[in-house]
């Protein structure tokens, strides 16, 4: 890849610059010639209050802002490395927010002439590189080691870019999308930095036996993303017409594809399904509420989704009075261990406050927590077995 070094001022890269508040883009400088995001850059992420602030405060102490690296495409520029810092700078200098100086809130209409200039002369290192798109996307991939990390998605959006990618971030990576906040309160992430978008595609591809790398390559030149759009939308509108409730706090970021695959062609009484979801959550005993929608799901089998380790006194007093019954009737212990012992014990009867409830099966081995798991053995006895 070929690189040139050029210098612009601030000045003349901000010529032309517009920021889309709606897609979270700067998009064009340099009087029209600069695409400041290009397809294969993540969104905008340094509107913060912070990282936004400390690019200005840079540049009116006179500190650089580091190398930045633009795409040659065509007679055309595009920028493969600086874009949070131009559109910065970009959002500063047409009014998009204030910055500290000496104590006051300032915009950029409201700072000194002397300190506008200062800003807008500010001279720029820029490298300008002319190569293949596999040898810019590895390049735009290696230079965005450093700074805040690019997130898988992200990676793969400049991998994929196309217009399937376009259109996807379009609909899953706008904050101010109107279903954002539904899908939010499933769906753990910052759709700028490609969270939902992520899920999103993992749901569909997963199905097909694909990754989400594999699914982008067969998709990249579509126009649409209506297999896409129309599988989340699945998805999220089961799990709300299944649990007819706010969503608790516990169901975001649950393996929601995982479980629309097992579970959807199920039928499920409603009504009965969200109270034992309010019987569950209410619960003592369960100790991981954010199993409880899985173990609901799945017919209310697998006791390990709700980490319930401990039996309670119903469970008990049965097993309990099923063993003394038993143990009486051939003449030993209702103790199992004393029983099969050859000790002073071998024929006593505890009562059962004298008896601790066990797993016959150790819990972490994957034994339920009910009456067909459970057997009664004396104190000393159960804290001797441990964990087997």
């Amino acid at each position: 890849m070929k690189t040139d070094l050029e210098h612009y001022t601030v000045d003349q890269v901000l010529d032309g610059f517009v920021y889309n508040e709606l897609e979270a883009k700067g998009l064009f400088g340099l009087a029209g010639r600069l695409t400041i995001q290009p397809e294969y850059q993540r969104h905008y992420i340094y509107g913060d209050g912070k990282r936004d602030v400390a690019v200005i405060d840079s540049l009116l102490k006179g500190y650089p802002l580091g190398l930045i690296y633009f795409n040659v495409n065509g007679d055309r520029l595009e920028v493969l490395d600086g874009q949070q810092r131009i559109t910065s700078v970009g959002r500063f200098v047409t009014g998009k927010f204030a910055i500290k100086v000496d104590g006051k809130e300032q915009i950029f209409s409201s700072l000194s002439k002397d300190q506008q200039r200062k800003i807008l002369d500010t001279r720029l290192d820029i490298y300008e590189c002319q190569g293949t798109e596999t040898e810019i996307k590895q390049w735009f991939q290696t230079i965005n080691i450093a700074g805040v990390p690019l997130k898988a998605q992200e990676l793969l959006n400049a991998i994929y870019s196309g217009p399937f990618v376009t259109k996807a971030k379009a609909e899953f990576s706008n904050s101010n999308n109107a279903n954002m906040q539904k899908w939010r309160s499933y769906i753990k992430g910052d759709p700028k930095r490609q969270e939902i978008l992520e899920v999103a595609l993992d749901w569909v591809a997963s199905p097909q036996a694909r990754g989400i790398d594999a699914y982008l390559a067969l998709h990249r030149q579509d126009q649409g993303i209506t297999e896409l759009k129309t599988y989340f939308t699945s998805v999220i509108d089961w799990v709300g017409g299944v649990f007819i409730r706010p969503p608790d706090k516990e169901m975001c970021g649950l393996e929601w594809g995982r479980l629309y695959e097992l579970y959807h062609s199920n039928s499920y009484n409603v009504t009965e399904l969200n109270k034992a979801v309010d019987d569950l959550r209410a619960d003592p005993f369960v100790k991981y509420a954010r199993g409880i929608y899985e173990y609901l799901l799945g017919g209310s089998k697998d006791t390990q989704l709700l980490d319930i380790r401990l039996f309670d006194d119903a469970i008990k007093r049965a097993a309990y009075e099923q063993q003394t019954q038993k143990a009486k009737a051939v003449g030993v212990s209702n103790c199992a261990l004393c029983a099969h012992g050859d000790n002073a014990n071998k024929t006593l009867i505890y009562a059962l406050k004298e008896m601790d409830a066990d797993h016959v099966r150790a819990w972490s081995k994957g034994g339920s927590t009910d009456l067909t798991n459970c057997e009664m053995l004396c104190a000393m006895h159960n804290r001797s077995k441990g964990n087997k």
